[in-house]
């Protein structure tokens, strides 16, 4: 998943900045606010490809002393700091940008950049091919993207696929490859129409609904980011596979409880309370727990670490109830 994921950002990166130096370009030569803020856009988009990259890379470092679970959830903080830099920078600076066209516009420059074949070459010409091979790239991008996050999400509807996903790099790159090819969009038919109807106040206007878009990306991305952040159980066809293993092992009489919990894309903790029968032997019940961890681990791939307490069930009711912690769900009987 990694490798996958590495691809899509290397893609995006490498679009995103070939695209901003020539959206600034554009800026420079038009006095636009909306290809202004295009261009800061790519710029930070740029930026956090860097970040994500950043982020799996230090996720890959090993357990130690300070961190005995490992550093998974660093793919995790860097995906949200993702999210406060689109909405910090990206929508901050394109609303303020627009903001301040709409109150003091001026039009849109249109003099001749160079003339081929008695053909005047105006700065608008310029400006709407910066844009259209920038909907390229950014379409390009986006493919590379969606073909990645759909690979390790088959057959499951997208909206769910991303609420489920455990790895934000690959969605966090569909999300701002989504807002970019929306956001030319307006680009476009803002410039256009402050060329055509001479209103230049049109192109401060499609730069605050770029900033909007990209303020309503960023919390939507801040809000999947802080679930990883704070701790998202395994989805639920993982959950099931370990709740049948667990009551296939024969000698439990109850499963007190199951928790699981990603500590990163590719690390999942899974804790296990049961109840053994009380004619379970010592080395039966060891047996049981090294087939149970067993059984986990080949199943689930991404599981890191498996914890298996035996205890009592009354007990372990009891010491909830002590806690006031409140389960999910009841125990389950072990089948006869």
């Amino acid at each position: 998943m990694s490798h996958s994921s590495k691809g899509a950002i290397y893609m995006a990166a490498a679009a995103n900045l070939l695209i901003a130096v020539a959206k600034f370009g554009g800026a420079a030569i038009t006095g636009s606010a909306a290809m202004m803020s295009e261009g800061i856009h790519s710029l930070v988009d740029t930026g956090n490809q860097g970040l994500l990259l950043l982020g799996l890379k230090l996720s890959t470092r090993e357990p130690d002393e300070r961190h005995p679970m490992g550093y998974g959830k660093e793919t995790y903080f860097w995906s949200f700091l993702v999210a406060v830099m689109i909405f910090g920078l990206g929508a901050g600076v394109s609303i303020w940008e627009g903001v301040d066209k709409v109150i003091h516009p001026h039009a849109l420059d249109v003099h001749v950049v160079a003339t081929f074949g008695g053909f005047d070459i105006r700065t608008y010409h310029v400006v709407f091919s910066i844009l259209m091979i920038a909907i390229v790239l950014e379409g390009l991008a986006f493919r590379t993207a969606y073909i990645t996050f759909r690979a390790q999400h088959p057959n499951v509807p997208l909206i769910k696929a991303v609420r489920s996903s455990k790895d934000p790099t690959v969605f966090v790159i569909l999300f701002e490859d989504s807002a970019a090819l929306l956001g030319l969009v307006v680009a476009c038919v803002g410039i256009a129409a402050a060329y055509l109807l001479e209103m230049p106040v049109l192109d401060g206007l499609a730069s605050v609904m770029i900033g909007l878009i990209l303020a309503v990306t960023a919390f939507m991305l801040a809000v999947e980011c802080k679930g990883l952040l704070i701790g998202e159980s395994a989805n639920s066809q993982s959950r099931k596979k370990i709740n049948d293993m667990v009551a296939a092992i024969p000698g439990i009489l109850k499963v007190n409880e199951i928790i699981t919990l990603h500590h990163g894309p590719q690390s999942l903790i899974v804790c296990v309370s049961v109840d053994f029968e009380d004619t379970v032997t010592s080395v039966a019940l060891e047996a049981a727990v090294s087939r149970l961890e067993s059984d986990i681990r080949a199943e689930i791939p991404e599981v890191s670490k498996v914890f298996i307490e035996a205890q009592n069930w009354r007990a372990h009711q009891k010491l909830l109830d002590e806690l006031g912690s409140n389960p999910d769900a009841a125990p389950l009987t072990h089948p006869a």
